[in-house]
């Protein structure tokens, strides 16, 4: 079978009934008919609670839900099944991080991320920053929308504790030289996190090789349902990290005195998980590894040059970053058109694109912009597509 044909979208039931274009990806992705299928059966067939019934659907649902922890493991290449913590998101994953991880800093010690960063990774800082009076930097980026690594003296420093940055940045698309970053980080002792939401999805992630010291990212954005995150953290470091939560099932002994913790990762899992959710995203990550993600990378480069070449062309457009390093990604504004409007007289040729802020304001201050147009592709998305949204958009541009 031919995954990237039109196709693959048999495999997906939003797209059966009608002819939507859907170019929002990067914000959530659609779901295949398998991930809605086991679902479906984990409620229908094994619902019950996880590590606590001895009866045999309860039982079977702890075996779908630590399936699916050692799949998204073998998925990253992950040394271990207990380096992989369920969270609800990407965003929980940093919170987690950002409470267990800056309590232990000295005032005036820094943390650095970069002008690119999603909110998800700027503010959970920001709160603990001011609460353990810790000083934040922020790395540049340069006019075609990459980091600028010229003086990264200046940024990583002894007072450098914590280096946390995007993997692919969700406006611009740029993929980062995560290796050389992590390098970079440890050399000055600092611990280095990357939040991964938008590259699990979209390329072959091996956090071994990437060098990092935990990688976060959401179930959503690859074909798995909402509320299912992970954070995969080193061995070493997840055993010496304080719980973000307290409750049932993080606890190994509670008296009316103190308590002591589980071992990893169910320290940080406190109460009844996403049980439902990480099996989806067990079934999510099958989905994908039938098609490869060697295949998926190659198959989103190929609509983004293609898309790229033919929406620069058109009259008055604003294309945001020109990096070669990108991904499927790619946010413009066209003169004189609002996004905001664009978005409404695209969605009346049932066409699905995202405009907004994109939960990066910082990074759109620098562009000059206050809303943006942005378009983002995956697997079921084709060149036919590409070609009725350029159709779509110079009738809107002839309208206005």
């Amino acid at each position: 079978m031919n995954h990237f044909s039109t196709d693959i979208k048999a495999d997906f039931p939003i797209f059966n009934s009608s002819d939507l274009i859907y170019l929002d990806n990067a914000s959530t992705t659609q779901k295949p008919s398998k991930v809605l299928e086991e679902i479906d059966s984990f409620y229908k067939e094994t619902n019950a609670n996880v590590h606590r019934a001895i009866y045999s659907i309860g039982n079977e649902a702890t075996r779908r839900f630590e399936s699916a922890r050692e799949k998204v493991a073998k998925f990253i290449n992950a040394p271990s099944s207990k380096e992989i913590v369920f969270t609800s998101g990407a965003t929980e994953s940093i919170n987690l991080l950002a409470r267990s991880l800056v309590s232990n800093l000295e005032p005036g010690d820094e943390i650095l991320l970069s002008e690119m960063e999603h909110h998800s990774n700027i503010v959970p800082w920001q709160m603990m920053a001011e609460k353990f009076k810790v000083k934040i930097k922020y790395l540049p980026i340069n006019k075609i929308g990459e980091l600028d690594l010229n003086n990264s003296e200046q940024y990583f420093t002894s007072r450098t504790k914590i280096v946390s940055i995007t993997h692919i940045s969700n406006v611009l698309g740029t993929i980062n030289p995560i290796e050389d970053l992590a390098k970079m980080a440890h050399k000055v002792g600092a611990l280095f996190i990357s939040d991964g939401a938008q590259g699990v999805p979209h390329m072959q992630v091996n956090v071994a090789k990437l060098g990092c010291d935990f990688y976060a990212f959401s179930g959503h954005k690859m074909l798995g349902p909402t509320g299912i995150g992970v954070l995969w953290g080193k061995t070493k470091l997840l055993e010496e990290l304080d719980p973000f939560m307290g409750g049932g099932e993080m606890i190994e002994t509670v008296s009316f005195e103190e308590s002591t913790w589980n071992e990893i990762p169910y320290k940080f899992e406190a109460g009844t998980p996403n049980i439902a959710q990480a099996v989806g995203l067990g079934a999510a990550v099958d989905y994908l590894d039938s098609i490869g993600m060697k295949n998926i990378q190659e198959h989103e480069k190929k609509l983004t040059d293609y898309a790229f070449d033919k929406i620069k062309d058109i009259e008055g457009i604003r294309i945001h970053g020109s990096s070669k390093k990108k991904s499927g990604v790619i946010s413009f504004n066209i003169k004189d058109i609002h996004p905001q409007d664009l978005a409404q007289f695209l969605d009346q040729d049932n066409i699905a694109i995202r405009v907004g802020h994109h939960c990066a304001q910082p990074l759109l201050s620098l562009l000059n912009e206050t809303s943006t147009a942005r378009i983002s592709f995956y697997i079921y998305n084709s060149e036919e597509d590409i070609d009725k949204f350029c159709d779509s958009m110079i009738k809107i541009k002839a309208y206005f």
